[in-house]
């Protein structure tokens, strides 16, 4: 008998099924014992009649039985208007107990305020069985898939790049050092390289999700010490405007089947509307950026900033962004080629690139890319890197094609998505500087 989801027992009424899950609730009573079964799809409850002859194996077993364990029943499913949960209940004629809960949580994971957030993270595997957190996972889950079927209706190949590289890449201070045999090497930053690598190699048009790893010792509610991107590279671009106008519309697309399949019920559950923004999304450059800021806000960029953004400029970047265009995201370029990476193309001196801000908040750094080898080199040279990207700089070395991409963290917009506060909630199990468990 195969085991069925709550969520399609309405095409089970009266015959005899097979159904597991978790133990939400026991009611035992004078003459009746409710159960309320749980699973990933929803609820239903169990009935047993303690006056019934049949039945008495099955009260002693719901009489030893602890909320959160986990069972197998089998037996009739019928209708009852009588039921608060969806009119209906299980008649059952055998439970098997699958695992047993210790009588006491150590919190309570219904009520996400009664324990503070690091005891939490202690007990992630329970945190997450709280109906806000099992909605999460689903929608992020949605949310990749559909962005992942727009690449893939338009011809992109998925790759899947190493992780254990024999380079420090892009700079030495942020990678996490590890023992390689005899050697060593490092958890890569990012799929940046390799994903260029691909574009050397003929491959147009590549993407990837998977882990990366940054050694920052950031103790905010964006960073994390691993997280996972959804990196994109595509190839003959004429500038970075066709890779900001793929990234709008994969977005697009992504927010478009969230909003979809789970609008309401992330209206319901986390108080937030998906918007699915129109493009083309509003671009700004960065200097013309600084002058807004400072004629709306009084804003000042610190002098350390210069040439870039921080969290501050950030959120009134958003602030302006909705005041003047009524768009939840917008581009800023022209960044300073001192804040940008040694591969990003120059024209003039300025990086041809971009941050994408969303709901006051960088989701992403993307640019075209410099492929002609000399330049290249001299970039990395200026950056004092030429020896430690120097297998990089041999992809270069027998023609590549002008490309350009990006990269979004999966985490982070889940995060800004479902309106949370930080991006512990949002990873299923977050890494930081002082968490490397469970």
């Amino acid at each position: 008998m195969k085991k069925i989801n709550i969520n399609e027992l309405s095409n089970y009424f009266d015959q005899e099924i097979e159904i597991s899950g978790f133990v939400e609730n026991i009611r035992n009573m004078t003459w009746v014992q409710f159960i309320v079964l749980r699973d990933l799809s929803g609820k239903v409850q169990i009935t047993i009649e303690k006056s019934e002859e049949q039945n008495k194996e099955l009260v002693e077993i719901v009489n030893n039985l602890t909320v959160e364990s986990t069972i197998k029943v089998r037996g009739k499913l019928v209708q009852n208007e009588k039921v608060k949960l969806n009119g209906m209940e299980i008649i059952p004629n055998s439970i098997e107990v699958t695992s047993k809960s210790e009588l006491e949580l150590p919190f309570n994971y219904k009520d996400l305020n009664s324990a503070n957030i690091d005891t939490r993270m202690d007990y992630r595997f329970i945190e997450l069985r709280n109906e806000k957190n099992l909605l999460m996972f689903k929608v992020q889950s949605l949310f990749v898939q559909a962005m992942r079927d727009y690449l893939y209706n338009n011809n992109f190949t998925e790759i899947h790049t190493p992780k254990l590289i024999g380079t420090a890449s892009e700079s030495g201070s942020e990678v996490f050092e590890v023992k390689y045999f005899d050697d060593k090497a490092y958890l890569a930053q990012s799929p940046q390289f390799y994903k260029q690598m691909a574009m050397a190699s003929g491959f147009e048009k590549i993407f990837e999700v998977g882990p990366v790893f940054r050694a920052e010792n950031s103790n905010t509610n964006r960073h994390a010490t691993e997280y996972t991107c959804f990196d994109v590279e595509l190839s003959y671009i004429d500038s970075f405007e066709d890779v900001m106008e793929l990234e709008e519309n994969l977005l697009v697309a992504g927010l478009t089947k969230v909003k979809e399949v789970y609008g309401e019920k992330i209206k319901e559950v986390f108080d937030v509307d998906v918007v699915v923004p129109k493009t083309p999304f509003p671009r700004i450059k960065l200097e013309d950026l600084y002058k807004e800021l400072a004629s709306r806000y009084n804003y000042e960029i610190p002098s350390e900033d210069i040439g870039d953004m921080n969290a501050e400029t950030e959120k009134l970047t958003y602030k302006f962004a909705m005041e003047e265009y009524g768009s939840e995201f917008i581009f800023v370029t022209d960044f300073s080629k001192t804040k940008r990476a040694f591969y990003h193309l120059r024209e003039n001196g300025i990086p041809q690139g971009y941050d994408l801000i969303w709901k006051g908040m960088e989701i992403t750094t993307g640019a075209q890319r410099e492929h002609r080898y000399d330049i290249l080199k001299s970039q990395a040279e200026e950056k004092g890197l030429s020896e430690d990207v120097k297998f990089y700089l041999e992809f270069f070395k027998y023609g590549c094609p002008p490309h350009g991409g990006f990269g979004i963290g999966v985490d982070r917009i889940t995060m800004l998505l479902l309106g949370l506060s930080s991006i512990k909630e949002t990873e299923f199990l977050f890494r930081g500087p002082n968490r490397i468990n469970p």
